[in-house]
């Protein structure tokens, strides 16, 4: 099954088809050669002209500079193939009916995401510069501020297969659920198990699941085999042949939201290697968050934009909305916090801008765990200058990888940021697969959103940003426990690496942003 999911990844991947297009490139220049006659000339003209003007126009487009030199360089070394290609991405009828959907899905939620005045009002109060990020994530990602929800924190895919499974057990009224990746293995046939007996006692169960995992993991029938047990399923953008770009922004997010009053996110997709049933890169690290309490809402929301995409009729959002109910022993009250998403459908990069905020405001410390580390310049310089301004960054890394490519494009980063007072660590006994922050003993992130392009740019994301809960305390313990795991990267180690190595990371700094 793995060499399967291998061999699909391999066909219907973003670099076999860059790959494709380079070789037809190679033949249309050559054919051209060996015809050399007046109409290949004529023809490279214009393709020529018409080069020079989609490269201006990608100069004075507001887009991320990676994405437009990357554009660029495509245009320039293979004008036959790279103009057309740019024309067929922008144009894409597919891709913007999605947009424009997401768009009249976020009016129709609008009255289920006004901010409580009380709480604006205590929060202007009490966080000074704070409250502009907040007001951020409420006009710029329509996602409001909370302070009477709580939150629990796993340090473990174990910790949250164990609490979600209680949960579960305890649903009445609906469960819903949204996740990248499904296996079949002992997590998600004991999930299934309970989501079959809950739907046969009447409560309703939606589950949805990203497209990829029709490649290899689960059967294009899958959905109907569900059906049968009660459970509702969609699948977000099953994967087809190169048929549409918009197969290029997948689903990552992983919700589950429980009645209205119980909602988990975090890094922990329903996977036996999630909680080291399957031993696949080492020991497997990752982190998930339990929010109860009105801030659910958000994240309720997230999932419904996410199921009606391609759905007719209006959602009945008022039965769904957060019902008061007791909180469960273990809970952290205080503080504010906010469940947030970003979509690669609009103009604003949140999950990108949380992150920047967080190091541009930092006071004594940002420390962040992430399996990837393939960045721009714009988070390249934030983290080395927060280091320069006296800031203890760490970032925890893989030791162990899962895609080699990336583990190679990821070293590339290592002297510029070790150089800068950045301080490196990785994660020996395995694979890191968490995506935290923490900052100042005060403000955390758990979520699914990494420190590279897919996330940031690409991908259907989500996490909780809290400020002043006690959970933060949990995050930050965490870092220090999994850092007793790691070890520190000096440019010592950097010069050591494979030459064939370095060779690859640096030549795949081009194609960064389709990785």
């Amino acid at each position: 099954m793995r060499k399967i999911r291998g061999l699909w990844k391999l066909l219907f991947g973003r670099t076999t088809i860059f790959v494709l297009l380079i070789l037809i490139q190679i033949i249309v220049l050559f054919g051209g050669i060996f015809v050399l006659d007046e109409k290949v000339i004529v023809l490279n003209n214009i393709v020529g002209v018409i080069a020079v003007v989609v490269i201006v126009y990608l100069l004075n487009i507001q887009q991320n500079s990676s994405f437009k030199l990357m554009w660029i360089i495509i245009i320039v070394a293979t004008p036959v193939i790279g103009v057309p290609f740019y024309f067929f991405v922008k144009l894409q009828p597919g891709t913007r009916a999605i947009g424009e959907k997401i768009d009249r899905l976020i009016v129709e939620q609008e009255r289920y995401l006004l901010p409580d005045k009380d709480t604006v009002n205590r929060l202007m109060i009490d966080a000074g510069q704070e409250y502009g990020l907040f007001k951020y994530l409420y006009e710029g990602g329509n996602y409001p501020v909370h302070d009477n929800s709580c939150a629990k924190y796993f340090p473990s895919g174990e910790k949250k297969y164990e609490e979600l499974l209680k949960q579960l057990e305890r649903a009445k009224d609906f469960i819903f659920m949204e996740y990248f990746i499904v296996d079949k293995g002992e997590m998600w046939d004991s999930i299934l198990e309970v989501l079959t007996r809950k739907a046969a006692e009447g409560v309703e169960v939606r589950f949805l699941y990203d497209g990829t995992c029709t490649l290899s993991l689960l059967p294009r029938n899958y959905p109907l085999e569900l059906q049968k047990r009660g459970i509702q399923c969609k699948v977000f953008s099953p994967m087809r042949a190169f048929l549409s770009t918009h197969q290029n922004n997948r689903d990552h997010r992983k919700v589950v939201v429980i009645d209205g009053h119980t909602g988990f996110t975090g890094g922990v997709n329903l996977a036996d290697e999630y909680i080291n049933k399957r031993k696949r890169f080492g020991h497997w690290k990752d982190t998930a968050i339990m929010i109860q309490g009105a801030a659910v809402n958000n994240l309720t929301l997230m999932f419904l934009q996410m199921w009606n995409i391609n759905s007719v009729g209006q959602e009945q959002y008022h039965r769904y909305m957060y019902k008061p109910c007791p909180p469960d022993v273990g809970m952290h009250f205080g503080g504010y916090m906010v469940p947030y998403g970003d979509s690669p459908y609009d103009d604003e990069e949140v999950g990108k801008k949380v992150y920047l905020d967080i190091l541009n405001r930092a006071n004594e410390y940002v420390h962040i765990m992430t399996p990837y580390l393939i960045l721009d310049e714009e988070m390249t310089s934030a983290l080395i200058f927060a280091a320069q301004r006296g800031i203890d960054v760490k970032l925890i890394v893989p030791h162990i990888p899962d895609k080699r490519y990336a583990y190679f494009l990821a070293r590339t980063h290592y002297p510029e940021l070790i150089r800068k007072g950045v301080k490196i660590y990785e994660y020996t006994p395995g694979f890191i697969h968490a995506k935290n922050f923490t900052c100042d003993d005060e403000k955390a992130v758990v979520g699914t959103i990494n420190l590279d392009f897919r996330s940031l740019y690409l991908h259907f994301e989500c996490a909780v940003y809290l400020w002043k809960n006690p959970v933060v305390r949990d995050v930050e313990e965490d870092f220090q426990e999994t850092l007793k795991k790691c070890q520190r990267i000096t440019l010592k180690n950097c010069s050591e690496y494979s030459m064939i190595g370095k060779i690859c990371g640096k030549a795949l700094r081009f194609v960064a942003p389709l990785m």
